[in-house]
């Protein structure tokens, strides 16, 4: 069964938009789509809010499925749910394909693929009008062109200091630069993804949904 799932939020593409990408990368990809899925909010809800997709979710499981989306922005605009989400298509062996970029999420698909895309969604401006510098937009910065390099030290477990001296660059200017843009949470996103993709490569190793998983644990408590 292919799926393909839109979402109509205010500051998403409308669905007329959503639908003809999803539409013109099928045909490119030689794919039917059998069925679409919209989900309508007046806001961008948190996850938890979102009962009608985390159902959608759970019912990937009993068979082959591919989720065709526009863009990743419309399964979640935060990392952190993103991560989520994937986490639990993986653990139902659904294809995920990402028309925007042409990025198939599978569990073949590797980290260094799926990195950039997060990095982007996280960087990405809400769509706001205001007069004179948005509100919490960031500035270019010089260390910018070491971007690539101090996620890799980061995901390395390497202290801001040893960065600093690998890069000979101010200590105090980088960690402002990596705590202005939550560098060291994106790593930490970032891991949990790389995590599950190399789960999914050993046989004896099941993953569980992680909306799954929240919900034992909920009647654990109980």
């Amino acid at each position: 069964m292919i799926y393909a799932y839109m979402r109509q939020t205010p500051n998403l593409e409308n669905l007329a938009t959503q639908k003809n990408n999803i539409l013109t990368f099928s045909y490119q990809k030689n794919m039917n789509i059998e069925k679409e899925v919209v989900e309508y909010a007046t806001k961008d809800l948190v996850i938890e809010e979102r009962k009608e997709f985390e159902n959608f979710l759970e019912s990937l499981h009993e068979n082959k499925y591919t989720v065709v989306v526009s863009s990743l922005s419309v399964l979640s605009t935060r990392v952190e749910e993103l991560v989520k989400i994937i986490h639990c298509m993986l653990s139902h062996h659904v294809d995920l394909w990402v028309c925007d970029t042409s990025l198939l999420i599978n569990e073949q698909s590797s980290i260094v693929d799926i990195f950039p895309r997060l990095d982007q969604l996280r960087k990405k401006p809400k769509e706001k009008i205001h007069i004179g510098r948005p509100k919490g937009s960031k500035s270019s910065s010089k260390f910018d062109k070491y971007h690539h390099e101090i996620m890799t030290l980061l995901s390395a477990n390497q202290s801001v200091s040893a960065i600093a001296r690998e890069l000979n660059v101010s200590r105090s200017s980088l960690k402002d630069y990596i705590e202005s843009r939550a560098l060291k949470t994106l790593v930490t996103s970032i891991g949990d993804v790389a995590e599950v993709l190399e789960d999914k490569k050993t046989d004896n190793i099941v993953l569980i949904c992680p909306f799954k998983a929240d919900k034992l644990n909920k009647t654990k408590v109980k």
